[in-house]
């Protein structure tokens, strides 16, 4: 899933979308992140294309990890849910011209 994608399925707009992450998806962000930057030290990837086929295999670790998690505990690793529970107010409030209170 990309960030966009992640972002939306938690409902977030200009937040970190790391900062809205449960433990779960911390440590398989990070697993992926590690896997990645380990296969690329050692093989060291020249160019996009390279780069691109070793994040991939290091995603792929963490999916891994993901995949067995969730088959262990019989949950889903992703959370709808942000960690910070943002609750957006409307930027725009309206006026009730009637009794002259602002609406929220």
């Amino acid at each position: 899933m990309e960030a966009s994608e992640y972002k939306k399925l938690k409902g977030i707009r200009k937040e970190s979308l790391r900062d809205n992450m449960t433990d779960i998806e911390v440590a398989l962000t990070n697993i992926g992140e590690i896997a990645t930057r380990d296969i690329a030290r050692k093989e060291r990837p020249q160019g996009l294309k390279e780069n691109l086929k070793v994040a991939k295999r290091g995603g792929g670790v963490a999916k891994g990890a993901k995949d067995l998690y969730e088959k262990e505990t019989k949950k889903s690793a992703i959370s709808k849910s942000n960690s910070l529970n943002y609750k957006y107010i409307d930027e725009v409030k309206q006026i009730d011209n009637k009794e002259g209170e602002i609406d929220e």
